[in-house]
C-alpha cells in the first residue's frame, strides 16, 4: 500500500509539472503569437487536468485548506465538487478536440467543410456551454459528501482520509448514475465516431499520396501529426475512463471501497491528465523547437561560465 501511494505521488508530481509547463506555453502562444483555434481548446484541457490532479484524493489541496483553517466538511465538499466538474470537463473537452480536428481535416466536399471558417467563434461558444453545463450538472453531488465522522460508520462510504459519501436514496443514486452514464456514453460515442472518420480520411489521404509518389509530404503534414495525436489521446482516454467508471460505479452500487482499490482508481483517474501533456509536448513541433533553443542557450551559458 505504501509503495502504491508513493507511485501515486510521483504520478501526480509528473502530471502537474508537465501540465504547468504546457499551460505556460499555451498562455505565451495565445497572448504573444498567432495562435491556432486548437490552442484554445488545449489550453482549457491543460487547466482542467491541473485542477484534476490537485483535487484527486486530497494530494495537495488538503494542505492548502488546512493552512487556511477551513473546516473539513467545507473542504470535502469543495474538493469533491471541483474534481467532479473537472472530470466532466475533461471528457467534454476531449470530445470537442476530436470533433474540431475532424472538421479541420474533412474534405472540402463534405458537409463539415462549411463549419471550417467559423471554427474559432463556435469554439468559444462551445467552451462556454461546456463549463456552464458541468458546473450545474455536478452541483447536486455536494449534498452527498462531507467530513468523515465515527458516528454510524456503516452508513458512510469513506473515500479519502477525511471525506466520505453519505447514504442517498436508491432512486436518487440510480438517477445520478443514469444521467452520468448517459452523458459519458454519448460523448464517448461521438469520440469513437469522429475517430473512425479521421482514420478513414487518413487512410484515403495515404493512398492518394502513395499514388502521387509524395510520401515525404505525407510524413511532414502537420494535420496528420495533429490527427494521430488526437487519435492516441482519444483511444487512451476511452480505456482509462471506462476502467475508472467500472471501479467507481461498482463501489457506489455495492457501497464499499477497499483502500487498495481506491488507490488504484486514483492512479487510473490521474493517468490521462498525466500522459496527455507528455504526448502533446512530444508531438508539437513548436514546443520541440522551443525546448531545443532553450537547450542551446543553456549550453552556451554553461560554456561561457
Amino acid at each position: 500500500m505504501f509503495s502504491l501511494i508513493n507511485v501515486l505521488y510521483f504520478q501526480a508530481g509528473l502530471g502537474a509539472l508537465a501540465n504547468i509547463f504546457l499551460l505556460l506555453f499555451y498562455t505565451i502562444i495565445i497572448l504573444c503569437h498567432r495562435s491556432k483555434p486548437m490552442d484554445l481548446i488545449s489550453y482549457q484541457l491543460t487547466f482542467v487536468h491541473i485542477m484534476m490532479i490537485l483535487t484527486a484524493g486530497e494530494i495537495w489541496l488538503t494542505d492548502l485548506f488546512e493552512s487556511l483553517n477551513i473546516e473539513n466538511d467545507l473542504k470535502c465538499k469543495a474538493t469533491f465538487y471541483i474534481n467532479r466538474v473537472m472530470r466532466g470537463l475533461s471528457i467534454c473537452i476531449t470530445c470537442l478536440l476530436s470533433v474540431f480536428q475532424t472538421v479541420t481535416i474533412s474534405p472540402s466536399t463534405s458537409l463539415l467543410a462549411k463549419f471550417k471558417q467559423k471554427l474559432k467563434k463556435y469554439i468559444i461558444y462551445a467552451l462556454f456551454y461546456l463549463w456552464s453545463f458541468n458546473l450545474s450538472f455536478s452541483s447536486n453531488r455536494i449534498f452527498y459528501v462531507g467530513a468523515y465522522t465515527n458516528v454510524s460508520e456503516t452508513s458512510q462510504m469513506r473515500v479519502t482520509k477525511y471525506c466520505s459519501l453519505f447514504p442517498m436514496n436508491i432512486i436518487i443514486r440510480g438517477l445520478i448514475l443514469t444521467m452520468t452514464t448517459s452523458r459519458d456514453v454519448f460523448l464517448v460515442g461521438v469520440m469513437l465516431t469522429t475517430s473512425m472518420y479521421m482514420v478513414i480520411i487518413l487512410c484515403r489521404h495515404q493512398r492518394q499520396c502513395k499514388h502521387l509518389h509524395s510520401i515525404s509530404h505525407l510524413r511532414a503534414s502537420p494535420e496528420k501529426r495533429a490527427t494521430q495525436t488526437i487519435l492516441l489521446l482519444v483511444g487512451f482516454f476511452v480505456v482509462m475512463y471506462w476502467v475508472d467508471f467500472i471501479i467507481s460505479s461498482t463501489s457506489v452500487l455495492l457501497w464499499m471501497y477497499d483502500p487498495v482499490i481506491l488507490t488504484v482508481q486514483k492512479f487510473v483517474m490521474n493517468a490521462y491528465p498525466t500522459i496527455t501533456p507528455l504526448i502533446q509536448i512530444s508531438s508539437d513541433n513548436r514546443i520541440i523547437i522551443t525546448l531545443k533553443n532553450m537547450q542551446k542557450i543553456c549550453h552556451q551559458i554553461f560554456k561561457k561560465g
